[in-house]
């Protein structure tokens, strides 16, 4: 079970380090400000199809031509805590998309502002952390855990370029096989790195290790916990 008291909370001195790329210059006439979280969402949507859709590996083949199914959502208050959906079922074969949405207490959607551009973005880098998970590489048959950053453009619409770039306000996830069984804790964690060289550190394995706050100097700045039990034949 992962327990952490890092959630998002940004006081008015942390929010100064968001204005640099929140307003993109003095004359923006609506800036988005943040000021803290007021709630966010973990929003998960099957995918099926595709050419070739499957785990290998780290990664996925297939993704860009799959088809979406049904959504269903997670939704965790200011201190990152499921009020809504906390209590996930998930077909162990499945893949998921996972999108994060977030609002400030103006009631503005700011995950972007974590990928407006590549600068801002080498900054941040999404962790799913927690349940002791079997990782697909990890396997011979192809039955672990994969979660994959996904991001194919930052917010000024210039391309993501690489596994290195990517950050996790998009990503792709299957729990496999492997993981099948009883209830598992998880944490979402979106940590600001102290540099920007660390992102192009972080490999695709290194989503689930428990001593990433270790080996990624920097801090949490988004923390939402909930729990997936993986079975056959019973979703969300």
């Amino acid at each position: 079970m992962i327990q952490s008291n890092r959630r998002f909370v940004l006081p008015l001195l942390a929010a100064v380090s968001f204005l640099a790329f929140s307003c993109s210059d003095d004359d923006d006439p609506d800036p988005v400000v943040l000021e803290g979280i007021q709630k966010s969402s973990l929003v998960f949507t099957e995918i099926s199809g595709g050419d070739d859709l499957g785990a290998h590996g780290d990664h996925f083949h297939g993704i860009a031509s799959a088809t979406e199914g049904e959504s269903f959502t997670v939704e965790f208050d200011a201190e990152g805590n499921a009020v809504s959906g906390g209590h996930l079922h998930l077909d162990p074969d499945g893949i998921y998309k996972v999108e994060l949405q977030a609002w400030n207490y103006q009631g503005n959607r700011v995950e972007g502002e974590f990928i407006k551009d590549k600068a801002t973005a080498d900054l941040y880098k999404a962790f799913l952390v927690g349940g002791d998970l079997v990782l697909n590489p990890d396997t011979d048959d192809e039955t672990g855990a994969i979660f994959q950053p996904r991001e194919q453009t930052y917010g000024d619409e210039t391309p993501v370029s690489g596994k290195y770039e990517t950050t996790g306000i998009l990503s792709y996830f299957t729990i496999g096989e492997a993981n099948e069984g009883g209830t598992i804790m998880i944490s979402y964690i979106l940590r600001e790195f102290d540099s920007a060289e660390t992102k192009g550190l972080v490999e695709r394995t290194d989503w689930n290790s428990t001593d990433y706050a270790s080996k990624f100097a920097g801090k949490d700045v988004l923390t939402l916990d909930f729990e997936i039990h993986a079975e056959h034949g019973h979703d969300h």
